[in-house]
């Protein structure tokens, strides 16, 4: 297998609804969605979300990253199976391109190009395969030990509401269907937190699972003062209380505090998570496929978790378009032990849809396992053409 053509989109993806937080307000994402054909006519696509706050990625950071690396790599590699051509991307060095002004850049800087990339890439190798995705992630040498396949998932919903009435609202909901897990966003200024735990345990009940994210909110000094009045309600983790800057002082926080702490935005890469590893700063990892480049990379820092008793949960960037939404599911249905799942949340979320399938989930949460080659969904390449802003050949035909 060879790489006959590589194409590069820019998609601006509009959200059906505001979703705000502490460090953010999004109407919309700039998505990056890659396309790959093979030499044998195989055709696989990958999706990537810069983001500022998290990755120091912004599109224009992710354009000048396709335009200024030297792809020949790539393009002239022979690989005999979609985890070859996995490593190939692994081993692929981005060019040296400069952050936007006033972006801290880490180790996780082009995460999100290479997550499209290689779900491109890998998705077509699949393909060619005739494998699925989930084949792939059952087969990785860095989780085949303890991988297993599973029918079905169940997806965690979300109340990010800001007013009283729209966090009433959105707890009559996750009640109404049937939600066993619910994120809470706090921290956000201007909201009671207390209230809005108040609010939600009282419509929800007792038996369902709530957890908190924070979002960078807080400094450490200020933690425990504002997470002990909402321990009566039960919350089960505190996700990313404090800034990247700050995580090395959540050693002493865990030690204070009842909740048990999660990383996201902290949580990129290995180096982060090696770092996490030597401070103890968190029990848990939050692997997002995009910010942390790619699915065999995710599947890494799940067996680094793993081997260190570290939790996981698989979470989503917000407004994930089908591309990403499939490549969790597939990753969900074959990693055991993910003690919260987020994503899928594809119809309820985003206007436009560019899968034929809806990878929505049901009652509950509930979504099935994909079958087919490839990530097991199809693309309208159409429809993307349609709504990109901006179109780059980073491979065309030798």
């Amino acid at each position: 297998m060879r790489i006959h053509r590589l194409t590069a989109f820019h998609i601006p993806v509009a959200l059906k609804k505001t979703i705000r937080h502490a460090s953010h307000v999004r109407r919309g994402n700039d998505t990056l969605i890659v396309r790959c054909v093979l030499n044998d006519g195989s055709c696989g696509w990958g999706e990537g979300l810069p983001r500022p706050y998290v990755t120091g990625e912004s599109m224009d950071s992710v354009w000048r990253h396709l335009e200024q690396s030297d792809f020949t790599s790539l393009r002239d590699v022979t690989f005999g199976s979609a985890f070859q051509a996995s490593q190939v991307v692994s081993n692929f060095q981005l060019a040296d391109v400069t952050a936007d002004a006033g972006i801290h850049v880490r180790e996780c800087f082009g995460n999100a190009v290479r997550c499209a990339l290689e779900l491109a890439i890998v998705d077509a190798a699949c393909r060619a395969e005739r494998i699925s995705l989930g084949d792939f992630i059952l087969q990785h040498p860095a989780v085949a030990a303890f991988s297993g396949r599973r029918e079905a998932v169940l997806y965690s919903g979300a109340v990010t509401s800001t007013t009283p009435r729209g966090q009433w609202v959105s707890a009559i909901k996750m009640r109404l269907f049937g939600f066993r897990q619910i994120k809470l966003k706090v921290g956000t200024v201007g909201i009671s937190d207390l209230n809005l735990l108040r609010r939600v345990r009282r419509i929800v009940g007792q038996r369902v699972d709530l957890r908190l994210d924070a979002n960078e909110a807080w400094h450490c000094d200020e933690v425990v003062a504002k997470t002990m009045p909402l321990i009566p309600f039960e919350p089960t983790c505190l996700e990313q209380p404090v800034p990247h800057a700050e995580v090395a002082g959540l050693r002493q926080i865990r030690s204070e505090l009842e909740i048990p702490i999660m990383l996201d935005e902290s949580l990129c890469c290995r180096e982060d998570a090696e770092r996490a590893i030597g401070q103890q700063s968190c029990d848990f990892f939050n692997i997002r496929l995009s910010k942390c480049g790619g699915i065999s990379r995710s599947l890494e820092l799940v067996a680094l978790a793993r081997e260190h008793g570290i939790g996981y949960q698989l979470g989503c960037q917000v407004g994930e378009t089908g591309i990403l939404s499939a490549a969790g599911r597939h990753f969900a249905c074959n990693i055991p032990d993910i003690r919260y799942l987020e994503g899928s949340f594809d119809r309820f979320l985003v206007r436009d849809a560019f899968t034929e399938e809806n990878l929505t989930f049901g009652y509950g949460g509930r979504a099935p396992r994909l079958t087919g080659a490839g990530s097991g969904v199809e693309v309208n390449e159409c429809r993307i053409r349609q709504s990109a802003m901006r179109t780059l050949d980073i491979i065309g035909p030798a």
